[in-house]
């Protein structure tokens, strides 16, 4: 009797190998896509600074957050041209003083600029006038062409101040000390004007008698640093106010008597 032959059974799963497989390389595709995707973020903040840094200009950040707000003293901005002929002036201005306490062996002649830019030079009475007088002295001549010759560079406002000691005076030519303050500033003017051509709407002569002193006058050392001239070499050129200025009045308008108020009904 014929054995029979084991029949072979049809294996239906093998289909699982390959979807085992498929998802296999699925997961290791996600695995990688994550690995690409996550990111040192202190790396790529370090590379981003570096592009921005080679890119861009380099701009120094502000100090302080407190607006900057310029005060009424202070200068709006400063003109280039102006400073450089500022610096050879005042040099200029230091030898002419330099030379002058040479002559003169007097050495209260001062030159200073105050904190608004005005330079003052200040000169003892007795360097370009003689005591009561108005009248330059011959040998104060070169010296006020020089100073001329700077004041004409500086291009600036000028303003001579004339002041005395309390000491009166009274003199047919000067009553008080203001004729005599104000008199030797006039002169002082007309010299730099008339001989030396110093444009005249840049000069202004002003008299104070004894109402600014130096120092008191109750030595004849202080008295003498109070008789004095000063140079005020202005920084900005003083702005003239207008003059309000009223409709002439006729003799009978001005001696008219007041109208009477009108009276009530």
């Amino acid at each position: 009797m014929a054995k029979k032959k084991h029949e072979e059974h049809e294996n239906h799963e093998r289909w699982l190998v390959s979807y085992a497989d498929f998802i296999t390389l699925l997961f290791a595709f996600f695995v990688v896509m994550y690995s690409i995707s996550s990111v040192n973020e202190g790396k790529f903040r370090t590379v981003s600074d570096s592009i921005k840094a080679a890119l861009n200009p380099i701009v120094s950040p502000a100090t302080t957050s407190v607006p900057f707000t310029i005060g009424q003293n202070k200068a709006v901005k400063i003109d280039p041209a102006i400073e450089s002929v500022k610096e050879p002036a005042m040099r200029r201005l230091r030898q002419i003083i330099r030379s002058l306490k040479e002559e003169t062996h007097i050495e209260v002649i001062t030159l200073k600029e105050l904190t608004n830019g005005d330079i003052v030079l200040t000169l003892p009475d007795t360097v370009l006038f003689r005591s009561g007088e108005s009248a330059l002295r011959p040998e104060a001549h070169p010296f006020i062409q020089a100073i001329s010759d700077v004041l004409i560079e500086l291009d600036r406002h000028v303003r001579v101040e004339g002041h005395t000691d309390n000491v009166p005076i009274a003199t047919t030519q000067f009553p008080s000390n203001w004729e005599l303050s104000a008199t030797r500033a006039v002169t002082v003017v007309r010299a730099f004007f008339e001989q030396y051509g110093v444009p005249a709407d840049h000069l202004t002569a002003v008299g104070h008698a004894d109402s600014r002193p130096l120092a008191d006058n109750l030595t004849p050392e202080n008295r003498a640093k109070n008789r004095r001239v000063e140079i005020v070499v202005q920084e900005r050129r003083p702005i003239p106010q207008p003059i309000e200025t009223e409709t002439p009045r006729t003799a009978l308008e001005l001696f008219a008597p007041p109208a009477e108020p009108a009276s009530r009904p």
